[in-house]
C-alpha cells in the first residue's frame, strides 16, 4: 500500500466517524448526504489505488 492509499483511506474512515457523530447529533440532511458521498470517493480511490488491486 503506498502513502497516497494510506492517506485517502485514512480520510474516508475519518469522514465515517463524522457520519455517525453528525447523525447522532441530529445534523441536517445535507450534511450527513455530503459527508457520506466524500468518505465513499475516498474510501473508493485509496481501495483502487491500493497495489493489490491493480
Amino acid at each position: 500500500m503506498n502513502g497516497l492509499s494510506t492517506i485517502l483511506i485514512v480520510v474516508g474512515l475519518f469522514l465515517l466517524g463524522g457520519i455517525y457523530s453528525f447523525a447522532r447529533q441530529q445534523m441536517p440532511k445535507g450534511v450527513i448526504v455530503l459527508l457520506s458521498l466524500g468518505a465513499a470517493m475516498c474510501l473508493a480511490a485509496g481501495v483502487l489505488r491500493l497495489d493489490v488491486w491493480s
